[in-house]
């Protein structure tokens, strides 16, 4: 793989702006990306709001600062525009959970239900799906069945589970579970509150039940964001992917933030596949405009029905 010789992180911003604009370009970077990527975007947001950029955006070329199943969902919402992921091995436990033979012998088990994905899957699994959500808009998706109506929610049974409890309904759940947002232990979360009585827990709705139960607010990382912007207190306990501190800080900066540690070895919880992605590789990308994401027309044409769906009831629910 070709690299930049040390070259410094302004060198490297001002070639990657050059290029955008020689180009245009557009780059959309998660919250968990590392910072130096989350400042130079574009647009930074959740899957949710990324996936609404993606199905706007007027760029000739799509730059995603994700994970892969992002920039396919970005592809599919524009299969005539090249979509470029800058470290095509940054993938995702939780859409890696969910393989598409051994999910299609699970649909054959339970007919007659409707299948609800959310996005971090595959391209393959959103072909088997009737309609896409994310955190922020799954209550609303899954609402927007009838009471009575039978379904199946994949990949992230911490998520279903979650929306079942809320809800009142009883979805199948399929057994897949984000690694970053699995891991995390109500023992490690105790010990914080009890070190921090005046600090708030906010979790990510991928989180086990019992830490989900602990916590002083529930939601996607948009809303967990706009949640410590808008809420009274001064210090916060957040269980989540650590990149999402950056934006806090950045919109809160006399608030403290503490992210709930993966183990006693370090003060962090980073997803391994976000933090493949660097500003180096950024520009590599942008610059020899590879790697390109490649999907077949006929998976672009069944994956794209369940996506715009999702936003279609995201835009009546007034979520975008």
């Amino acid at each position: 793989m070709e690299t930049v010789k040390a070259k410094p992180d302004n060198e490297l911003i001002f070639e990657i702006n050059t290029l955008r604009k020689q180009k245009n370009a557009v780059i959309l970077a998660h919250y968990y990306q590392v910072p130096q990527i989350q400042d130079i975007a574009d647009f930074i947001g959740d899957s949710l709001g990324l996936a609404q950029k993606a199905a706007e955006t007027k760029a000739d070329l799509i730059v995603f600062a994700g994970v892969h199943f992002m920039a396919e969902t970005a592809k599919i919402l524009n299969p005539s525009k090249k979509v470029l992921l800058p470290d095509l091995e940054a993938g995702c436990s939780l859409a890696d959970s969910c393989p598409p033979e051994a999910f299609g012998e699970f649909l054959k088990k339970h007919p007659g239900h409707n299948v609800i994905s959310y996005i971090n899957c595959s391209a393959a699994i959103k072909t088997m799906s009737d309609v896409i959500c994310t955190s922020g808009n799954a209550v609303k998706i899954v609402e927007s069945f009838p009471k009575d109506q039978k379904i199946i929610f994949a990949p992230d049974k911490n998520l279903g589970g979650y929306i079942n409890r809320i809800t009142g309904r009883n979805m199948v759940l399929w057994d897949g579970t984000c690694e970053v947002h699995d891991i995390l232990s109500t023992e490690a979360i105790i010990n914080l509150k009890i070190e921090n009585p005046d600090a708030k827990l906010i979790a990510h709705p991928e989180c086990k039940a019992q830490v989900l139960e602990l916590a002083d607010f529930v939601g996607s990382t948009n809303e967990m964001l706009n949640f410590t912007k808008r809420d009274g207190s001064k210090k916060y306990i957040v269980a989540t992917e650590s990149g999402i501190l950056h934006q806090m800080r950045k919109d809160s900066p006399g608030k403290e933030f503490l992210i709930v540690p993966t183990d006693e070895t370090c003060s962090c919880n980073d997803c391994p596949y976000m933090k493949m992605n660097t500003l180096e590789k950024l520009y590599l990308c942008l610059k020899n405009e590879t790697p390109e994401i490649v999907l077949e027309a006929e998976v672009i044409e069944k994956a794209k029905k369940p996506i715009n769906r999702m936003l279609e009831i995201s835009k009546k629910a007034g979520l975008i």
